[in-house]
């Protein structure tokens, strides 16, 4: 039997750190942009602890919301909540203490900061419940996973200019296409318990729809960081990311359960590779 502390680990999905690499990589890139270069080891320090701490409490949250029908879906049916061995308060009461560690994180930044985080908030909490009523509920999840990009300009310059906004814009495309590949894995079984995903939603036009997601999140971040410091290492990292969503959608082209898995996982190196571009290119601008 597994002790308490495993439980919760593996309640916070602490073996799988892609989740918050997903999240990490867009907030580090919009500090960097926000900074003009290197943004300062404490902010760093906040939105990386910022990041680990909310997408634990976002899993203890999901995992409650989700316990019925996770019981029907093969991947899921073994999480600590859904099979019991982690109870539904106990669930909570984690997602909660890692929630206030977060805004602990936040209150030594900025009134900005502090203010756009409870709008976080409330699009995480949402999140776990549009999928019984949206059709995309990707989208949603979007919103959600690029809220770092906005809080790193806010905590950066106090404010949230119009690029922030457009980053955000891009990077839920990006959202859209993973997490797309994400519900492929789960197709069938979603259809039997009637959860609404995109997956389901583009039916035949899934892997087309994964795709046009890819090609539009890196477009808007192309264009929309044209005047970064050094355009041409940064374009160089833009085509790097398109060759592997590229390898992404051969992948999933027979929309095989296992190879639609690997493609969701390795998006974290896109995201790496976008976020090492554009920190390259302000690292050398003075060489």
């Amino acid at each position: 039997m597994k002790s308490v502390g495993a439980l919760y680990l593996e309640l916070i999905r602490w073996d799988r750190p892609a989740g918050w690499l997903l999240l990490l990589w867009p907030t580090l890139s919009a500090l960097w942009v926000a900074s003009h270069g290197f943004p300062g080891w404490h902010l760093i320090v906040v939105f990386t602890l910022g990041t680990v701490l909310m997408r634990s409490a976002g899993c203890c949250l999901n995992d409650v919301a989700d316990r019925d029908f996770d019981r029907h879906v093969k991947r899921t049916a073994q999480r600590p909540v859904t099979r019991g061995a982690v109870s539904v308060r106990q669930a909570l009461v984690l997602g909660a203490v890692l929630a206030l560690l977060a805004f602990g994180l936040v209150l030594t930044t900025n009134t900005a900061t502090i203010a756009w985080s409870f709008a976080a908030l409330a699009v995480a909490v949402v999140y776990p419940y549009a999928k019984r009523f949206v059709s995309m509920p990707q989208a949603v999840l979007g919103v959600a996973f690029s809220f770092g990009i906005p809080m790193a300009f806010a905590a950066v310059q106090s404010r949230v200019p119009p690029l922030a906004w457009l980053l955000l814009l891009g990077n839920l495309f990006w959202v859209i296409a993973y997490d797309t590949e994400y519900a492929m894995v789960d197709r069938d079984d979603d259809l039997k318990i009637g959860m609404k995903t995109s997956a389901i939603t583009l039916g035949c036009f899934d892997v087309a729809g994964v795709m046009v997601s890819y090609l539009l999140y890196l477009s808007i971040w192309a264009l929309a960081l044209m005047d970064i410091a050094q355009p041409a290492i940064y374009l160089i990292a833009i085509g790097v990311a398109l060759a592997q969503a590229l390898w992404h959608g051969w992948l999933i082209r027979k929309r095989e359960r296992d190879a639609c898995f690997q493609a969701f996982r390795l998006n974290h190196w896109l995201g790496f590779t976008v976020f090492s571009g554009i920190a390259l290119s302000y690292l050398l601008v003075g060489f």
